[in-house]
């Protein structure tokens, strides 16, 4: 049997209770997954700042989605930082790990040292939900407000759950004695379910009138919520991103009156569903004409991932719905006249 304290806890999240309030949470440790994601693009400080907190909020939500499913988080805004997306794929199987990826787009020039948030400008924080095939993918969308993407994700519970959740979260390069620099991430989440949430009929108490935990709650359910938030506002960067404080030992160290129970750790990784073939799917769409323009000097027809940077090379005549050959280039069997 293995302790709980000789548990690898890089890239993983750990699910917990506080029995004293029925609140529930995780607690996320991102290393080489988000080394991984980062280490594929050269972004400035800002953006990559953007891309590990979504990253990092993504890891703390996704495993509210069931085997096979897939959860996204995406943010637009028209400032320097455009867009910054990131994808949950959950576990094939119970022992499997989940895998993550995130991507942004900026304009460089238009960056400043101003914090990541604030270059977002004015757009919105999405979470999307796909089921797979024969369903149609939720989306839930919130303007974007608070000073942070993780109060834009606080805020997306509360207007479209009704579930109160907060999250603090710490980010950045992190250097070991005697290592290289290299990006750490770590966050909790809390996240309750009220007995009988209380309905705003006049907008809420947040930035223009969003609404937030206490529109929600009541009572001995807004005593415990508060209680606990104040503990976890005693939280440390450094005991958040590890690696020397355990998640089991910061639960204690944060809620030891509030009796917290810990259920099994689920491991993440890096990972990307594209594929040439999925590439191909998406051409399909495209007439002869269209893979024309599409087509360089050299002949050839490439695509670039945005999440993993995998570099794809097609012979166009292989392309579009009018393609002449298959994948392996063997010819394939003329199109029937209408």
């Amino acid at each position: 049997m293995t302790k709980i304290n000789q548990i690898v806890w890089d890239d993983t999240v750990l699910p917990f209770q506080l029995d004293r309030s029925s609140i529930r949470g995780r607690v996320a440790r991102l290393d080489g997954v988000l080394d991984h994601i980062l280490s594929r693009h050269d972004y400035p400080a800002p953006v990559a700042a953007a891309v590990a907190e979504l990253a990092l909020l993504t890891a703390l939500i996704g495993p509210t989605v069931k085997l096979r499913w897939k959860l996204s988080l995406q943010v637009r805004g028209k400032g320097a930082i455009r867009t910054i997306a990131a994808d949950y794929y959950a576990p094939e199987t119970e022992d499997a790990p989940a895998r993550i990826r995130a991507w942004a787009s900026f304009d460089a020039e238009r960056l400043t040292d101003q914090p990541h948030f604030d270059q977002i400008g004015e757009g919105y924080f999405a979470i999307l939900i796909d089921q797979g095939q024969g369903s149609l993918p939720y989306q839930g969308i919130t303007p974007l407000a608070g000073g942070s993407l993780s109060a834009c994700a606080g805020t997306y519970f509360a207007q479209s759950e009704q579930l109160p959740t907060s999250f603090s979260l710490s980010y950045g390069l992190s250097q070991l004695p005697g290592q290289q620099a290299h990006w750490r991430a770590g966050g909790i989440m809390l996240q309750t379910l009220p007995a009988q949430p209380q309905t705003a009929t006049d907008g809420g108490s947040g930035e223009g009138g969003l609404i937030e935990a206490a529109d929600i709650l009541q009572g001995a359910e807004s005593e415990d919520w508060s209680r606990a938030n104040h503990l976890l506002s005693t939280v440390e960067e450094i005991e958040l991103i590890g690696p020397s404080v355990s998640p089991t030992e910061l639960l204690v160290r944060l809620f030891h009156e509030e009796t917290p129970r810990v259920y099994d750790p689920q491991r993440v990784e890096f990972g990307c569903s594209c594929s040439a073939d999925r590439v191909r799917g998406t051409l399909s769409i495209y007439s002869a004409k269209d893979i024309g323009h599409m087509t360089t000097e050299d002949g050839i027809v490439t695509a670039d991932c945005q999440f993993c940077g995998a570099h794809y090379r097609f012979d166009p005549a292989s392309l579009g719905f009018e393609a002449t050959v298959d994948a392996e280039g063997n010819a394939l069997p003329p199109q029937a006249e209408e």
